[in-house]
């Protein structure tokens, strides 16, 4: 078995503008995605839109520096993830395909292990 963190993508702006309804659907389809993979699931949890982070790089001097918010504009940023435990990426997509991203699509990337 191996991790594969799955990065949920979407649209910041389509998601601000949906109805509380919508939120609760999509709550519920984590739900069930989390109820039908249980086993698979390390890990996971939604992150708070990109206004509220904080970007950290080393200048050229090598004294840090820290700004507000992200460090790239996108239209579709990280709004969560997963972290699962699967047999060879074919299960990780196959995971992957049951995420819920009604704004946006997910990718997934296999956990560098260092030993």
């Amino acid at each position: 078995m191996a991790k594969y963190l799955v990065l949920i993508y979407e649209d910041e702006a389509s998601y601000a503008a949906a109805t509380q309804e919508d939120h609760d659907r999509v709550y519920k389809e984590h739900v069930v995605f989390a109820e039908n993979n249980g086993p698979k699931l390390l890990g996971g949890d939604a992150l708070h839109p990109t206004g509220t982070a904080t970007s950290i790089r080393k200048d050229s001097s090598g004294e840090f520096l820290v700004t507000d918010g992200a460090f790239v504009e996108t239209k579709e940023a990280i709004c969560g993830y997963y972290l699962i435990d699967a047999a060879d990426l074919d299960e990780a997509i196959a995971v992957a395909k049951q995420v819920p991203a009604p704004y946006g699509g997910v990718e997934v990337r296999p956990v560098q292990i260092f030993d």
